[in-house]
């Protein structure tokens, strides 16, 4: 049998050409309303968020204060240095400070995570279970990350006197408080006691949405619980577990409230970019504090980049899956062709 045709869409392709433009129309106008009920929350992230960092980086540009200008004038109030408030950063003492602060922060980052991570996911790991008494567990492992953070540094900052109880259960007499190694050790002993059930939380939320059947097919084939954990459990609460970790990195990279309450401000072996960015702030150093305080910005915004773009954090809360949208058939038109069948 041979059909011919040259071509002409037909009734039935031109109907679902017309029934494809209102569906069009619905689509864009399911955007705009969208953006419309979005845009105040987009304004108030920018007034919230947007601003203050714009008014920040403005504020590392300029210096207040008395100094000389290209004249050799002498000039008061505030006045551009462009960069210099960045340059000085990394030269003399401020260099100095600089690195220590840097290398505090990220050693505190480093280190509470990895510890919290492990710590919260066996947290999780227990009050999944099925035993008598589970709520109170439940209840009382929470009890640490609600307690404000002034609060927690003021307890372990008596905890760690040197006749309190850590010294007590030692047996030992360890300065806790000094400025020195030890107090790096207190104040990640403190941070890890506080916030370990938030990534205890959250990886709870999503061992619950893990089906048993998964578990029991998974004893049917032979599988032990150590098999069961880094084969089924660890893959399906990796999102979760990705987002809290995500959120306490960023949360310990701007840490200040901890150290300061519980070793004090301008010790060196605690001292982070945030707490250098506020001494310059409280001695008037605004343009110094700002410069700080951008780059830490900046540390942060790469950290999180990064974080996002190597292990896939979901951090919008839905698996982003690439698909293409299927073509609408289209009339073909062309020249008469023959089909020969």
């Amino acid at each position: 049998m041979t059909t011919t045709y040259d071509g002409t869409p037909s009734a039935a392709d031109t109907a679902a050409a017309d029934g494809a433009r209102p569906r069009r129309r619905d689509v864009q106008g399911t955007k705009r309303l969208a953006a419309l009920l979005l845009s105040p929350t987009l304004l108030v992230l920018a007034l919230v968020i947007g601003y203050p960092v714009l008014a920040g980086f403005r504020e590392s540009l300029y210096a207040r204060g008395e100094g000389l200008d290209a004249n050799g004038f002498v000039v008061q109030g505030e006045r551009f240095v462009g960069l210099d408030n960045y340059t000085a950063i990394f030269h003399g003492d401020r260099g100095d400070a600089f690195w220590n602060a840097f290398g505090n922060t990220t050693f505190f980052t480093v280190t509470t995570v990895v510890l919290e991570t492990v710590i919260g996911v066996a947290m999780a790991l227990i009050m999944q279970q099925a035993f008598r008494g589970r709520g109170f567990v439940r209840a009382s492992i929470l009890v640490p990350w609600a307690i404000p953070t002034a609060i927690s540094g003021l307890l372990w900052r008596w905890i760690f006197q040197a006749d309190g109880a850590a010294n007590a259960v030692l047996r030992h007499q360890v300065l806790w408080t000094a400025d020195g190694f030890q107090a790096k050790m207190a104040v990640v002993i403190a941070e890890v006691w506080k916030t370990s059930p938030f990534i205890g939380l959250l990886v709870l939320a999503g061992l619950q949405m893990i089906p048993r059947d998964v578990y029991e097919a998974a004893r049917v084939d032979g599988a032990g619980p150590v098999q069961q954990f880094w084969r089924i459990t660890l893959p399906l609460v990796k999102p979760a577990l990705l987002v809290a970790v995500l959120f306490r990195m960023l949360d310990v990279l701007r840490m200040f409230d901890l150290p300061a309450v519980l070793i004090g401000v301008n010790q060196k072996s605690v001292e982070t970019l945030t707490m250098i960015a506020w001494f310059e702030a409280s001695n008037l150093r605004y343009g110094s504090a700002a410069a700080y305080a951008t780059i830490l910005f900046l540390y942060i915004a790469l950290i999180a980049y990064l974080f996002v773009k190597l292990l896939g954090a979901d951090i919008i809360g839905e698996a982003r899956q690439h698909t293409k949208r299927p073509r609408r058939n289209r009339p073909v038109k062309g020249k008469r062709k023959k089909v020969t069948a």
